[in-house]
């Protein structure tokens, strides 16, 4: 099968958040399976160019109608980690992809709509028909919108569209201009049953028209589709998902393991796995090196995340505090878009700075994440919500046991060390339900207890997840079953 995905981030060369990690984990996959797979992205400025392999124009006079004129684009071609990629760069003076930035410019959605647009004139001008384009989130919206509604007539009629809403939070909310700078009729697009947002009577919900145009829909995680698609965590799409239910449905993530994995990982000092987990101890000694963590007989409890409100921000604050009362030791590696969350942490750790049981890194390090996950006991996950979320995922492979909220992708992968209804070595982690301290503390109390009172049970605990498979495996066979029958 010939696959083509369109996405605005593609690891290790565009990564923001969780979308990037996914993108090129689930085509390698796909590609292992011995379909043909490649992705498009925009060609940003601020890029991992070092780690595109043999980048090389391809398509010199691509032009892309936008705003009753033209727009010249070139398109280049390179493997980043042996994955076929695409990257489509415009010449104007909008300089669209020419910011220093990803994401964050006020003309954000004219920069996508113009991607999407390019995208589909890009294949119908170089002769590909992809059995299957598989875009993503809000940024590629518009793909299965313009294919449908131009591109089908211009003999584009093969491909089938899959839609993957990584975070229905964000939705590509704006005015309805946006339609006609890329050739789509807003009088025939802005009614209820199509591309109307929910909630501004005058805006364009990119989002949505993904999901009404699109032949299969997908979010990243059973729980997640059922509380979008049922709860106000749907942010309006509630409707429009349930009118589409037929065509929609949740699969998980997967990570992937040739990065993330104790037994092969060149970031950390001692690689190590379930039948040998002895060097995981090892490697918290190096870890308490690094950061200079006093060497005593403590637990570690680790975040690794953005600082942000959705991640719980007012929760990771009260368990670090909470750590430190129960005789535990907290690190955190984090930062975030808000100044004044930013700022906060920013005293926290001054106010902390000689304690010898915190170490708090605002910023993000490659190297010291896969160290912190090899050298923590626990990996606290206290989101508001989460799609799917790929920390606790990585933290079960490496013998760090999650505690978490109860919500979405979080519910699906980890589950209390007390679950009624699960075998024993079902059980991987502590979880809570009420997004408050009382929650947290009940969850993290008991994680703290079982550590200092029976570590017999807590190892097993460890072992449980690190026998767990999240790997890309399971959603590549349900991901190949929604093409193949939206194919046929």
């Amino acid at each position: 099968m010939y696959i083509v995905m369109v996405s605005s981030e593609c690891a290790p060369v565009a990564k923001v958040g969780g979308l990037g990690d996914v993108v090129p984990g689930l085509a390698r996959e796909l590609a292992i399976r011995g379909n043909s797979v490649e992705v498009i992205l925009p060609m940003y400025d601020c890029m991992r160019y070092d780690r595109i392999w043999g980048l090389t124009q391809v398509f010199e006079d691509l032009w892309v109608p936008h705003n009753d004129t033209w727009i010249h684009c070139s398109v280049f071609f390179g493997t980043v980690d042996d994955i076929k990629c695409y990257f489509i760069k415009p010449h104007s003076s909008e300089n669209f992809f020419d910011r220093g930035l990803f994401y964050g410019a006020p003309d954000d959605a004219a920069r996508f709509a113009f991607f999407s647009r390019a995208t589909l004139e890009f294949m119908l001008k170089s002769g590909k028909h992809p059995d299957i384009i598989h875009c993503h989130d809000w940024q590629t919206g518009l793909v299965p919108v313009l294919l449908y509604e131009i591109y089908n007539g211009l003999g584009m009629t093969h491909p089938r569209v899959c839609y993957t809403l990584h975070n229905v939070h964000h939705q590509g909310q704006f005015g309805d201009q946006i339609l006609t700078q890329v050739g789509l009729n807003p009088a025939h697009l802005m009614t209820p049953e199509r591309l109307l947002d929910h909630s501004y009577p005058d805006a364009v919900n990119l989002m949505k028209g993904g999901i009404v145009y699109a032949n299969f829909t997908t979010t990243v995680s059973p729980r997640y589709a059922d509380e979008i698609r049922s709860s106000d965590l749907g942010h309006g799409l509630q409707h429009t998902l349930g009118v589409h239910h037929e065509t929609f449905g949740g699969v998980l993530n997967g990570v992937d393991y040739n990065v993330w994995n104790p037994e092969i990982d060149p970031h950390i000092p001692h690689q190590y796995g379930p039948t040998n987990i002895e060097p995981k101890f090892d490697n918290k000694a190096a870890l308490r090196h690094r950061l200079m963590l006093q060497d005593k007989f403590k637990p570690i409890v680790a975040v690794i995340s953005r600082l942000d409100p959705q991640k719980g921000v007012h929760l990771i604050r009260h368990a670090l505090f909470h750590t430190l009362a129960n005789g535990g030791q907290f690190v955190l590696l984090g930062s975030g878009s808000d100044a004044g969350i930013n700022d906060h942490f920013w005293e926290l750790k001054h106010h902390l700075n000689d304690n010898p049981d915190v170490h708090l890194e605002i910023g993000y390090d490659d190297e010291l994440a896969h160290l912190i996950y090899a050298g923590s006991d626990m990996m606290l996950v206290p989101s508001a919500f989460e799609p799917c979320g790929l920390t606790q995922l990585i933290a079960m492979k490496y013998g760090t046991v999650p505690v978490v909220r109860e919500t979405g992708g979080l519910a699906d992968t980890v589950f209390d060390a007390n679950h009624a209804h699960k075998p024993y070595s079902e059980r991987t982690g502590y979880t809570f339900h009420h997004f408050d301290n009382a929650g947290l503390e009940s969850a993290l109390g008991r994680a703290l207890g079982l550590w200092y009172q029976y570590p017999r049970y807590f190892n097993q605990l460890r072992l449980n997840g690190m026998h767990k498979d999240y790997s890309w495996n399971h959603p590549g066979t349900n991901y190949m079953n929604i093409f193949n029958w939206i194919k046929n």
